[in-house]
């Protein structure tokens, strides 16, 4: 309610001045899109392990400082910025290192750790967005520090990592970024998936790649 206000009195301001509005139309909007993956790694005392999904949603919203086309120059510092990505927990599959499907036990076993019919999503909030450095050239990604709210198995988390974002021309973005976490952090108890005292490492590894993208301009109507 304060945003909309403060964007109404901005508006009303500028009418008055006789100036440019601006404020409600700098923002823009993308939305994710297909050729998104997001990979989780651990350990265990048998062998390491690997979980993937693809069904990555959300959105990303930027301000007009955000460099948005490929060796666009960018300042470093703080960029206005919103984004709520997430991925529907039953989508993670355990896979082998070279991608194939892995077991349906461990699949249901980390279902039921993360509670997923209690809290169906992994999500992100983003909270700050800062500009570490620009790119180098045109096909390089700009180095961004993201820090956020990431929410998993119904306990939410500050967390801050390094972003890569690299735009790929024609109004679209990939969002890459790694980070290490720990299940217990999140009161997820690291699972012995068979029963036979096997131990699974308490630190986690989450890489991702998001594809997103700003939807097309609806098609003026036939006159």
């Amino acid at each position: 309610m304060k945003k909309r206000t403060f964007i109404l009195e901005t508006v009303t301001l500028s009418l008055l001045l006789n100036l440019p509005v601006q404020a409600a139309e700098q923002m823009t909007k993308y939305y994710a899109k297909s050729g998104s993956k997001m990979r989780i790694e651990g350990t265990s005392t048998i062998h390491d392990w690997q979980v993937e999904g693809t069904l990555v949603g959300g959105y990303l919203e930027v301000g007009p400082n955000f460099p948005s086309e490929p060796g666009q120059p960018a300042t470093p510092g703080k960029v206005e910025a919103h984004a709520e990505p997430f991925i529907m927990v039953r989508s993670l599959r355990s896979v082998e290192k070279d991608g194939k499907l892995y077991s349906d036990r461990m699949d249901e076993v980390m279902y039921e750790h993360l509670k997923a019919k209690e809290n169906p999503k992994i999500a992100f909030h983003l909270t700050e967005l800062t500009l570490k450095e620009p790119a180098k050239s045109k096909d390089a990604p700009y180095v961004f520090e993201a820090k956020g709210q990431l929410a998993v198995s119904g306990v939410t988390n500050d967390v801050t990592m390094p972003v890569n974002i690299l735009p790929l021309g024609d109004k679209k973005l990939k969002v890459s970024g790694t980070t290490n976490l720990k299940m217990t952090n999140f009161k997820v108890e690291p699972p012995n998936p068979l029963g036979l005292g096997i131990k699974t490492g308490d630190d986690i590894k989450i890489i991702f790649d998001w594809m997103v993208a700003q939807r097309p301009a609806p098609a003026a109507a036939a006159k």
